[in-house]
C-alpha cells in the first residue's frame, strides 16, 4: 500500500495528461449515448485543466452514437456502414462535449487523426503544431479517430483498438507525462486468496505473466478490452509516461486519481 502511494505521488507533478474515455463509458447498453456520465467527465476533466495542467481527451463514441440516431441495435459488420455510423455519431459526440464544457466554462477543439498520419511526416509535424497551439491558448483538444476516411482501424479484432493505441500515440506525440484509460472495471485484477478477484493496485512492468491475468473480452459497442489497455500503457511507460487504468462510471474518478489516491490500476513509468 505504502509502494503504491508513493508511485502515485508523481501523478500530482504531471504537467501534460492524455485522457482516454472508452466506448462502454459513455454509451448505455441500449445504444443510447450517457448524456449524464459525459456531463459528468466533462466537468473533471475541466477540473484537471483549471488545476494547472495540460489535457489532452482522447474519446470513443462516435460509432455508438451513430448507431443510435440510425436505429441499429448492433455494431455493424461492413466497412460502409461503420464508416456511416461515425459520420453522423461524431457530430453529436462532439455537440455534447461542446454544450458540456462550455458550461464547465472549457472552450474545446475537434481533432480527428488516424493511424497513418502518425506514419506520415508533414502530417504528423502539422497535428503537434495544431495540438500544441490549442493547449496553449487554453482549448482542450478533443481527439477520435477518423473513423470515416479510414479503413484498416475501425474494424474489430486489432491488436490496438477502441482508441487506445491512438492515446498512447498522442503520450508520445505531445510528450505527456500521464496517461489515463477510463472503462468500466475499476482496474487490472487478480486472483485473490478468497476466490474473488482483486483490483492491482500498481504494476511495475507489464510482462506475459500481466497479459495473463485477463480474459480479453469486450463488448458489443467497442473494439478494446483490458488487453489493449494494457499495450497501451505498456508503450507508454516504455517513453517514461505513467498510465492509470480505471472505471469511468465512478464518480470523481479523474478528481482522485489526480490527488494521488489510491484508485485505479498504476502503471508505473519505467524511468521512475
Amino acid at each position: 500500500m505504502k509502494q503504491s502511494l508513493r508511485y502515485r505521488e508523481v501523478i500530482q507533478d504531471a504537467r501534460r495528461v492524455v485522457i482516454k474515455i472508452g466506448s462502454r463509458v459513455l454509451v448505455q447498453k441500449t445504444g443510447r449515448p450517457d448524456k449524464a456520465r459525459m456531463r459528468t467527465l466533462s466537468r473533471e476533466v475541466a477540473r484537471v485543466q483549471k488545476d494547472g495542467h495540460d489535457v489532452v481527451l482522447v474519446t470513443s463514441g462516435a460509432v455508438a452514437s451513430g448507431m443510435e440516431a440510425l436505429g441499429m441495435t448492433s455494431r455493424p459488420s461492413s466497412l460502409p456502414d461503420l464508416q456511416m455510423a461515425a459520420a453522423v455519431g461524431q457530430a453529436r459526440l462532439m455537440s455534447h462535449y461542446d454544450a458540456f464544457f462550455a458550461h464547465a466554462g472549457c472552450l474545446v477543439g475537434q481533432v480527428l487523426l488516424t493511424h497513418s498520419d502518425f506514419r506520415h511526416k508533414m502530417r504528423l509535424t502539422n497535428a503537434r503544431r495544431t495540438l500544441e497551439n490549442l493547449m496553449r491558448h487554453g482549448v482542450i483538444p478533443v481527439i477520435n479517430e477518423n473513423d470515416v476516411v479510414t479503413d484498416e482501424e475501425i474494424r474489430a479484432d486489432l491488436a490496438f483498438g477502441d482508441n487506445d493505441f491512438l492515446a498512447s500515440l498522442v503520450v508520445k506525440l505531445i510528450r505527456a507525462d500521464l496517461l489515463i484509460l477510463l472503462t468500466t472495471v475499476d482496474g487490472l485484477r487478480a486472483p485473490g486468496a478468497n476466490g474473488r478477484t482483486q483490483r492491482v493496485r500498481y504494476v511495475e512492468s507489464i510482462t506475459k505473466q500481466t497479459f495473463s491475468l485477463i480474459a480479453g473480452k469486450t463488448g458489443g459497442l467497442s473494439k478494446g478490452g483490458m488487453a489493449t489497455k494494457l499495450k497501451a500503457a505498456q508503450t507508454v511507460s516504455k517513453a517514461g509516461c505513467a498510465a492509470v487504468i480505471a472505471s469511468g462510471r465512478k464518480s470523481g474518478v479523474l478528481d482522485r486519481i489526480m490527488k494521488g489516491d489510491d484508485i485505479g490500476t498504476l502503471v508505473v513509468a519505467s524511468a521512475m
